[in-house]
């Protein structure tokens, strides 16, 4: 019997999100205000340039986070459908593991700039 046979399949769901949250305070130093707060990236100079890479830097952040909670619940729904004794939930499992797999790597393509580097490859040959 596996140990999380008796949550719900929510429960199982904010176990696993939660299992990979970080916890505020519990981390290194790094030198901020108070330990364990982050350091800030960039400070503001009051540049037009400046105040427009920090928006920039911050919406990647905030889509890489969001991307990665979205991949978490869909790994978590195909993890959850894999350990079932039900062979038709297996098969479509395996479907799901694809589809997540493929789309995990596009997303990452997508962040770390590869999928841009790809695109401006073909088009301009550089």
């Amino acid at each position: 019997m596996s140990a999380l046979s008796g949550l719900s399949a929510s429960g199982v769901l904010a176990v696993l999100l939660l299992a990979g949250m970080p916890i505020a305070g519990f981390g290194p130093a790094t030198g901020g205000p108070h330990p364990g707060a982050p350091t800030p990236v960039a400070v503001s100079n009051g540049s037009a340039v400046a105040n427009f890479s920090q928006v920039v830097d911050r919406i990647v952040v905030l889509l890489g986070l969001s991307g990665g909670g979205l991949l978490a619940i869909v790994w978590a729904r195909v993890a959850l459908s894999w350990f079932t004794n039900d062979v038709t939930k297996k098969v479509q499992a395996k479907d799901r593991a694809r589809d997540a797999l493929v789309g995990t790597l596009l997303f990452a393509g997508a962040l770390s700039g590869l999928i841009w580097g790809l695109a401006r490859w073909v088009l301009t040959g550089s």
